[in-house]
């Protein structure tokens, strides 16, 4: 009986270490400054990047530089890490293009993304002594942060909304309407000659800034004009959406 409780146990510990030692250890993909790195997928998603011939079906890890073109598929998500541990979330169906994804060691970023149509959840990390900018645009407005959690929905007709869910986020007309859309498809085009510059002007009413509080929300209308923030509550603001980035939120 002791003979053969040894032979099972002896048969056991060499199972234990041939896996030990034939195991496949895990995939680990190195983010280094100016990538943002695929850390959640649910569904389908494509890229298009500087450099890369045809559509790429993304997957887990993944890395996206600047230039990159993103969307994703029906009920899908997909979660991004940046370089100073932000985290931005695409919901279904959202189109946007990664401008700049820079953080150097001294807590300075330089994070700008444009959304074309779509939602997106941004949890902002703080940075040292609150160096550097983190921007989230569309055709019609600008939200740009340093440390907050803050989602922006953006329509067919082009109209947006910024909801605020912790800190300040300070909500602009786009300056560079033409110019943003203009990264994202197009033939060039070419330079138009010298022109005389005109002289000052006053600020017209699509020319406005808004600083956007916890748990307040804006919207901008499809000509660009904005509305007065105001207040929401929380129990108005649920939905399959919200819930799922509040509860990643909480795992981080």
């Amino acid at each position: 009986m002791k003979k053969s409780i040894q032979i099972m146990l002896s048969f056991l510990v060499i199972c234990f270490f041939s896996t030990y030692v034939y195991a496949k250890p895990p995939v680990v993909v190195k983010m280094t400054k100016g990538e943002a790195k695929v850390t959640a997928l649910e569904g389908a998603a494509q890229s298009v990047c500087p450099g890369q011939k045809g559509v790429k079906k993304l997957k887990i890890n993944d890395l996206l530089k600047p230039g990159c073109e993103v969307s994703t598929g029906d009920k899908s998500r997909m979660e991004l890490l940046l370089p100073d541990n932000s985290i931005v979330r695409f919901a279904d169906n959202t189109t946007f293009k990664i401008l700049q994804v820079d953080a150097v060691d001294a807590g300075k970023r330089d994070v700008k993304i444009f959304v074309t149509i779509g939602k997106i959840w941004s949890n902002v990390r703080k940075t040292l002594g609150g160096k550097g900018g983190f921007e989230i645009s569309c055709e019609n407005a600008v939200a740009g942060v340093r440390g907050t959690v803050y989602r922006m929905n953006v329509e067919d007709d082009k109209s947006a909304l910024v909801k605020v869910y912790d800190g300040e986020v300070s909500v602009a007309a786009s300056t560079a309407r033409k110019d943003q859309k203009g990264t994202l498809s197009g033939p060039p085009k070419p330079v138009a000659g010298p022109t005389t510059v005109a002289g000052p002007k006053p600020v017209s009413m699509e020319e406005w800034v808004y600083i956007v509080k916890s748990m307040q929300q804006i919207r901008i209308k499809s000509d660009g004009k904005a509305e007065e923030p105001k207040e929401f509550t929380e129990a108005e603001d649920r939905d399959e959406w919200v819930d799922w980035n509040k509860s990643r939120d909480n795992k981080q």
